[in-house]
């Protein structure tokens, strides 16, 4: 199932995250997200009026996604970056395209014209779910970020919703 998500999500999310900050370069944050911070990010994704959405399993959140501004230039107010993660049990079971394709729905009702991922390199599963959802690649950035002692490239996937 899949559904807006709410404020007391913040715990799971911040738990499926943090998997990632502290394991992996899908992120580069480096500190771990408090439940409180996590409630904030949602907040304000909420007040931006751009969707934040969970899949839920046994009545737990297992992933989720999110859109946020793309840039703060008013020009820019139909574009978006998008945000999704599963958590490692979830991974492997199609919910990404799933979760991922229900964001794209409310982003073309909304309006939104243009979904920008960044994906850190390499990352084929993160480039695979991005292709298969028909975005491509527009843009690579080397060396754009440090973590766990390495350098780090960023790719860019674009999709336009209505073109």
């Amino acid at each position: 199932m899949i559904r807006n998500a709410v404020l007391e999500d913040s715990p799971k999310i911040a738990e499926i995250y943090n998997f990632y900050v502290a394991n992996s370069c899908i992120t580069f944050e480096e500190t771990e997200v408090s439940s409180e911070e996590m409630s904030n990010r949602l907040r304000k994704v909420s007040e931006s009026t751009l969707p934040w959405i969970v899949a839920i399993e046994d009545e737990a959140v297992i992933g989720y996604a999110y859109a946020t501004k793309w840039k703060e230039r008013t020009a820019y107010r139909f574009s978006v970056e998008s945000t999704i993660y599963l958590s490692n049990e979830a991974q492997g079971k199609g919910l990404g395209t799933e979760l991922y394709e229900a964001l794209l729905d409310k982003l073309k009702r909304l309006g939104i014209n243009s979904v920008i991922g960044g994906i850190t390199l390499p990352n084929p599963a993160s480039i695979g779910l991005h292709e298969k959802l028909g975005m491509e690649k527009v843009a690579h950035f080397p060396k754009v970020g440090f973590k766990f002692g390495e350098w780090l490239d960023v790719g860019y996937w674009q999709l336009g919703l209505h073109t």
